[in-house]
């Protein structure tokens, strides 16, 4: 994970739970950040955080829906007609990634996908959580 990806509301996993980034901030050449949850507030070396991957369930968080399986893939959509996302079975992961438009753009981390999310919609992905989602479920 490359820490000059992050965004503040990034989600991010440290210690097994999963945390909001709220700062992002440089001094000399090692970057820190600041995260939130329900629980703990931490400030840290950005070094310490992880990526979280995409899985089936962040994906319905999302709000995507399954809306194809088969023996090499499994696809999700959202309402709106033009984003996708394909998850290959295969070794080979050629076709794996969020597609937009039919362009499959590589993001395999829940970062990844929120920076995209906000670029395309103009909002935060927590915006399009399902209504029965809630942030004790992250």
């Amino acid at each position: 994970m490359k820490v000059t990806d992050l965004k503040i509301k990034n989600l991010v996993e440290y210690q097994n739970e999963i945390f909001t980034i709220t700062e992002i901030y440089q001094n000399n050449n090692d970057y820190f950040v600041k995260i939130e949850n329900d629980l703990h507030s931490v400030s840290l070396s950005a070094e310490k955080i992880n990526p979280i991957k995409i899985t089936e369930d962040w994906l319905e968080k999302f709000g995507f829906m399954r809306t194809y399986t088969s023996d090499h893939q499994i696809r999700y959509e959202r309402p709106e007609s033009f984003i996708k996302y394909d998850i290959d079975l295969s070794s080979k992961k050629l076709v794996e990634g969020l597609k937009i438009y039919g362009n499959t753009i590589r993001c395999k981390y829940i970062h990844e996908f929120q920076n995209i999310f906000s670029s395309l919609f103009g909002k935060e992905t927590t915006a399009f959580f399902k209504s029965s989602f809630h942030k004790a479920a992250i």
